[in-house]
């Protein structure tokens, strides 16, 4: 005899109810890349680009973490996508636009702020497609220069030039240059590797941690030289990727650019 009872609704009420508060471990680190780029800003408006820039490379680090945090404790959710999102914005978009136009592009007048605004624009419409596109895109690439990459170009050459002394005016074109390729890379359909295939809990070769080692030995030569250069190699391969993957025949885009609403959420982790 049915007793008037719906099967569906109480396997719903059975359901244990999700927490409606927020993971703290993975959204204090994303608050910390947050401050990192906000302590870049102030450090420009008062003139100490060298912390400026190393408040955008703590920044950096500190990006890469939380997703991963976030995962190895289970402690994923919508929210702290949408933070990291933002975070990413202030950290990779606007404070090295802010920096860089502090610190030379001012001297170009309307071309200085057009060239800094561009960048600006070019990074928040990066994270934009990147979260619409998190559901169909290949992981072992990204779509155009990564947000963090581009600021850590931006800020590497700062970071250089400070370290080396060179007057700003002497490369105010180039910085203008550099930021113009870094915000219009990063829009592109270019495929840049995004090293998500290493697993960091499988086992290595004993080789592999001698090869870690030199290479800390070899960055703490000249951290600005050695970073900055690296990081202009990685800005350029995407399109050594491009250009190899098209005399091959083979599709340069990795995914379909699409501005319709994801099917899938996931964490984002750029």
């Amino acid at each position: 005899m049915h007793d008037g009872t719906d099967p569906q609704h109480t396997r719903l009420e059975d359901r244990p109810k999700r927490s409606k508060g927020i993971y703290m471990v993975p959204n204090m680190i994303t608050l910390a890349a947050l401050f990192g780029g906000f302590y870049s800003v102030v450090m420009a408006m008062n003139g100490r680009y060298d912390l400026a820039t190393v408040g955008i490379f703590v920044a950096m680090v500190l990006d890469s973490l939380d997703g991963r945090v976030a995962r190895m404790t289970n402690t994923q959710s919508a929210f702290g996508e949408q933070m990291d999102s933002l975070s990413d914005m202030v950290s990779f978009g606007a404070a090295p636009a802010l920096i860089a136009y502090e610190w030379t592009l001012r001297d170009l007048g309307r071309w200085g702020w057009i060239a800094a605004f561009v960048y600006c624009a070019c990074a928040a419409l990066r994270l934009a497609r990147f979260n619409v596109n998190t559901g169909v895109v290949d992981k072992r690439y990204f779509q155009g220069l990564p947000s963090p990459a581009a600021a850590a170009l931006v800020a590497g050459f700062i970071w250089l030039m400070t370290e080396l002394e060179v007057p700003p005016q002497d490369v105010t074109w180039f910085m203008f240059a550099l930021t113009l390729y870094t915000g219009l890379t990063m829009v592109t359909n270019v495929p840049f590797y995004s090293f998500k295939e290493l697993n960091l809990r499988k086992s290595v070769p004993f080789a592999a941690i001698v090869l870690v080692a030199l290479a800390i030995a070899v960055i703490n030569i000249h951290p600005p030289t050695v970073l900055f250069a690296l990081f202009v190699v990685y800005g350029l391969s995407g399109y050594g990727v491009y250009f190899w993957r098209k005399a091959k025949g083979r599709p340069t885009s990795v995914i379909s650019t699409s501005t319709d609403e994801p099917d899938e959420r996931g964490l984002h982790d750029e």
